[in-house]
């Protein structure tokens, strides 16, 4: 008798640990684009320079819809219920296009893949290889880009961006709004490449 109790007993924690997570909500982020215009824009030209943002590289940890965030140990945290509300790839890739898009009044900038708009000047190719956060400490960006002038195919200029902005507080909102400070940072750091690169 007391086994059939227990049983049933047993059975309905069960029950309502399953109804609890059935019915936990979950939660979506986007990374926004937060670059502004200069302050001072060049005259624009009769033909304006073409530049496409891509292709674009991302580890496939990062390439899911968990948010993935850094823990201690080398140990990797992936959010079951705070997702991104687009494919990161397409996210980060869509962000970087709009700031540097911004930050080159005078330019037209296209999104990987544009052939349905035609050729392109220049197009930037990134290979980020971190973008996550350790939640209420640090959110941070590492990657390598190259200018390429499509006319020759050649690598005209390169770099790599190692940057850091500090979080306010643990909470997932705190961390998208890291990773969009960053976008915005390493946009620049694009934008001031393909600007001395007009100029040679």
């Amino acid at each position: 008798m007391l086994n059939k109790h227990s049983n049933r007993f047993i059975m309905l924690c069960v029950s309502a640990l399953l109804s609890a997570c059935a019915s936990a909500p979950t939660h979506f982020y986007t990374l926004e684009s937060q670059s502004r215009p200069p302050a001072v824009t060049t005259t624009a030209s009769a033909k304006k320079l073409l530049i496409g943002i891509g292709p674009l590289s991302l580890p496939a940890l990062l390439d899911r819809r968990g948010i993935v965030t850094r823990a201690e140990n080398n140990s990797v945290q992936i959010a079951e219920f705070d997702q991104w509300a687009a494919p990161l790839k397409d996210n980060v890739l869509a962000v970087l296009s709009k700031n540097v898009a911004t930050l080159q009044p005078n330019a037209i900038v296209r999104a990987y893949p544009w052939s349905v708009y035609g050729n392109v000047d220049y197009r930037v190719i990134v290979d980020i290889t971190r973008f996550d956060t350790q939640p209420g400490k640090l959110a941070n960006l590492e990657a390598s880009w190259a200018i390429m002038e499509e006319k020759n195919h050649t690598i005209v200029s390169n770099g790599q961006a190692k940057l850091q902005q500090p979080l306010n507080d643990p909470s997932y909102n705190s961390a998208a709004y890291a990773l969009s400070k960053l976008l915005s940072e390493f946009s620049q750091q694009i934008s001031l490449t393909l600007v001395q690169v007009q100029q040679k």
